[in-house]
């Protein structure tokens, strides 16, 4: 609730902080996430959309190029209205299968020059999929080859890190630029950070200024996200771990199955093979009765008959024990079924 993280906060920022400057929130945490990440520097932004929209402006102006590669379920596709066209006159190339993860035999298709590579980790409307750690770097080594650049769009790389067991500044080490959401795993009020060398992030804030996204009084939103990496970040490998138990009572169940089988990473989907009308219907009298929410909103699928939703493990999920999750879940297709 919000009284209760504002209370947090409060207890968690010393008193004499100032809003801005180099001891203000927002600098500290620019300057913690560049060491986290082990990156030479780290911009604000207040939000992943401009953050990756900024990050491929830069990018393609470095390069001359206006084309970059991306999965076809890119966040930047799906989730972003399309900004990096219409905003910056980039184009997405998208690169193999959909349903499937990326892979570098898709890759060595694409033939035109490109400013960049993007690549999700985990992708989460893939159910969370990680490639490994082999093929990632390979992935990278072919844009890297070809004058482009790797970027990261690191939303849950918190969550990511647990399915390589690698530290943070490995992984991001990889990239050129890294974006990391400031408010999904680790349940901040709003905000991104772009991290790259010097000359990258100052490039970068020339953009920020020109998005009117250099926020003046961003300290709240700085502030919120500190407290989430001395709170959440620690606990992302027990998220993993609950996930993975989660996982196993839904699979063992057998009313609905999971996609990965085996979590990498804090995220996964729950496939029902129910149509998504019936499913909602159901979900509303499962809320009203037990007060448990299993999913935000549900994912439709080729066959009409079947959906699935997202499960992100964090605070509230570890509350709920595998059986109980996979009980709610047997009852939810069960009365769907009967609604069908």
């Amino acid at each position: 609730m919000p009284h209760d993280v504002l209370r947090r906060v409060l207890d968690h920022l010393p008193a004499d902080t100032p809003p801005d400057g180099p001891d203000g929130p927002v600098a500290v945490l620019e300057r913690r996430i560049a060491g986290l990440l082990g990156t030479p520097s780290a911009l604000f932004l207040p939000s992943g959309t401009m953050a990756q929209q900024v990050a491929l402006r830069v990018h393609a102006e470095r390069r001359g190029r206006r084309a970059f590669a991306a999965h076809p379920q890119t966040h930047l596709a799906v989730w972003e209205g399309q900004g990096h066209a219409v905003v910056h006159g980039l184009r997405l190339h998208p690169v193999g299968d959909r349903n499937a993860p990326l892979t570098l035999e898709a890759l060595a298709e694409v033939a035109e020059p490109l400013a960049a590579l993007v690549l999700e980790l985990p992708q989460r409307d893939l159910g969370g999929r990680l490639p490994g750690w082999a093929e990632l770097t390979a992935q990278v080594a072919w844009a890297r080859d070809r004058g482009a650049a790797a970027h990261l769009d690191g939303a849950r790389l918190w969550e990511a890190q647990t399915g390589y067991d690698r530290p943070l500044s490995e992984i991001a080490g990889l990239f050129d630029s890294v974006y990391v959401s400031l408010y999904k795993g680790l349940q901040g009020a709003r905000g991104a950070v772009l991290a790259g060398d010097d000359e990258l992030v100052a490039h970068a804030d020339v953009w920020r200024r020109r998005l009117g996204g250099r926020i003046p009084d961003a300290w709240p939103l700085a502030a919120v996200a500190l407290l989430g990496l001395d709170e959440l970040l620690p606990r992302m490998p027990a998220f993993r771990d609950h996930a993975v138990a989660l996982a196993a009572a839904l699979n063992a169940d057998g009313a609905a199955r999971t996609v990965p089988e085996v979590p990498p990473t804090p995220l996964f989907h729950v496939h029902l093979p129910a149509a998504p009308g019936a499913v909602e219907r159901a979900h509303a009298e499962l809320l009203a009765e037990t007060g448990v929410q299993l999913f935000g909103y549900l994912r439709s699928a080729p066959d009409p008959g079947r959906c699935s939703f997202e499960v992100s493990v964090g605070e509230n999920a570890v509350e709920l024990a595998p059986d109980e999750v996979a009980a709610l879940v047997r009852e939810l297709v069960t009365r769907a079924a009967a609604r069908a």
